[in-house]
């Protein structure tokens, strides 16, 4: 049994966890612990202060108790507002607290577009504009080239929690260029992992999502890798562990 440690800020779209879970394996355990979201606000000072460690501490002591092998901090957000370096000390702070490897959701998907062996990618972040663009900042500090970011101009995670098919769709469409060899998606609060292989049949491209980088990027911890067409084209990458 490989288990993996998330750490999810609030209520929103956790509900695509154990989704993945089911789509993953018998063998493999999400656990989830939810942390003090505090003010929900896609705002750059509550964002920094979203993953403080303090805040972060009881999420990882649950984790550390529950078996998790590995932990990643499911906010994108609340890692690239600090910048390339801010989230690399972020990180390294979680994996001495938590005494295991550790990561974030935002170096889950610097990882991920080197995975999928793309090179330019489009941005649609459910974000006011200028937190959409720290994120196209901290890709190209990652060495990641951006061929366009749409912002949907969403202040609460919680509104991005709500949306359905057609607005997931709506964003996807307009943030896809001719140019970029994959989608992104940067926000643990939208409800992606339904809609995987529907988004990728229509775009002709992978499509990377928050939750779904996530825990890729969490199996990556514990050297595991699986086989999930379910999940995109991320998890069909060579070489594989079948499920």
């Amino acid at each position: 049994m490989t288990a993996l440690g998330i750490l999810y800020p609030g209520h929103s779209a956790e509900d695509d966890y154990p989704r993945i879970e089911q789509l993953l394996g018998s063998d493999i355990r999400v656990d989830l612990v939810h942390t003090d979201l505090g003010e929900d606000a896609h705002r750059v000072e509550v964002l920094r202060q979203m993953g403080a460690p303090e805040r972060l501490a009881d999420g990882l002591q649950q984790l550390r108790l529950s078996g998790a092998e590995a932990v990643v901090w499911a906010c994108t957000s609340g890692g690239f507002v600090h910048g390339w370096e801010g989230a690399h000390e972020q990180v390294r702070s979680l994996a001495l607290t938590a005494g295991m490897p550790a990561s974030s959701t935002s170096f889950a998907f610097v990882h991920a577009v080197r995975e999928v062996g793309a090179r330019r990618v489009a941005v649609g972040a459910p974000y006011p504009d200028d937190v959409a663009l720290l994120f196209a900042e901290f890709l190209r500090a990652g060495g990641v080239e951006v061929t366009g970011v749409r912002g949907s101009g969403t202040v609460t995670a919680a509104e991005v929690g709500g949306w359905g098919e057609e607005e997931l769709f709506a964003l996807a469409r307009a943030a896809d260029t001719p140019d970029a060899d994959a989608l992104l998606l940067p926000d643990t609060a939208l409800h992606t992992i339904a809609h995987l292989p529907a988004l990728e049949k229509e775009l002709g491209k992978p499509v990377l999502t928050a939750n779904q980088v996530t825990a890729w990027e969490c199996l990556r911890l514990t050297d595991r890798r699986v086989n999930a067409p379910e999940l995109g084209a991320l998890f069909t990458r060579e070489p594989i562990v079948q499920v």
